[in-house]
């Protein structure tokens, strides 16, 4: 009950190893493992490199615009994008997500809005490969593919065919 000792479900303790603060806006992308709070804003995405253990809390003062992935994320604040945790999403009153939320266990106060889809995992997601980049002979080719042939005015027509 209220006051216990012990951790509920798979909710990890919450220690903060890096803090983005309220006055503080970052542009590009972030990897971390442990705890992460973000009080400010945060323009990229946000991927736990870490354990099972790692959380990502964003406060009520906080806002991120990208995609968020972790096994515990925490939301009171603002989120553009889609949130996607292998274990835990805890959505606290404040939380505006516009965006798709993937979850194993999802918890959510009254208040809380999501803008998008809800969808429950029980299997963590498999990172797809990076495409590969294509030769530029490939790149070449595709770009003459079009043949255009345009004829004198008196027959204004206009060719035009793939080869």
């Amino acid at each position: 009950m209220f006051g216990s000792s012990k951790n509920n479900g798979n909710r990890p303790t919450m220690t903060i190893d890096t803090l983005i603060g309220a006055k503080t806006k970052i542009k590009g992308d972030i990897s971390f493992s442990g705890g992460f709070r973000v009080d400010g804003n945060v323009v990229g995405s946000i991927v736990a490199d870490g354990g099972p253990d790692s959380v990502l809390s964003i406060s009520d003062q906080g806002s991120v615009e990208g995609e968020v992935r972790a096994p515990h994320v925490i939301i009171n604040g603002v989120m553009k994008g889609d949130v996607i945790a292998s274990e835990r999403v805890e959505l606290a009153a404040q939380a505006r997500v516009h965006g798709n939320v993937h979850y194993k266990v999802l918890e959510m106060a009254a208040g809380a809005q999501i803008t998008g889809r809800v969808v429950r995992e029980d299997e963590p997601r498999k990172q797809l490969p990076k495409p590969e980049p294509k030769p530029e002979a490939a790149a070449n080719e595709s770009e003459s593919a079009i043949e255009v042939r345009v004829e004198p005015k008196e027959k204004s027509k206009v060719d035009a065919k793939r080869s």
